[in-house]
C-alpha cells in the first residue's frame, strides 16, 4: 500500500486492525484509503490518516477561521 513520489508531500496513515503504517502521496490519499477499506474491510472505515496529523490539520484551520479567538 506504500507509494512514494519525490515531488509531493505524502501523509501518514494508519490500519489498526491490519497493522498498516504507510506513507502516501497526497494525490493518492483518499483512492488508497478507500480503496484497502474496501477490500480489506467491507467499506468501514478502518485505515485512516494518523489521528495526530488529522488533529494537528483540524488545529490550523480553527485557527486561520478565527474560532479560538474570544
Amino acid at each position: 500500500m506504500t507509494t512514494e513520489s519525490d515531488d509531493e508531500p505524502s501523509v501518514p496513515i494508519v490500519c489498526e486492525e491490519c497493522g498498516t503504517n504507510a506513507r502516501i502521496p497526497l494525490s493518492e490519499l483518499a483512492d488508497k484509503l478507500a480503496s484497502h477499506n474496501d477490500r480489506v474491510h467491507d467499506g468501514e472505515q478502518i485505515a485512516v490518516v494518523e489521528p495526530a496529523i488529522v488533529e494537528h490539520i483540524a488545529d490550523m484551520a480553527a485557527d486561520d477561521l478565527g474560532i479560538f479567538e474570544e
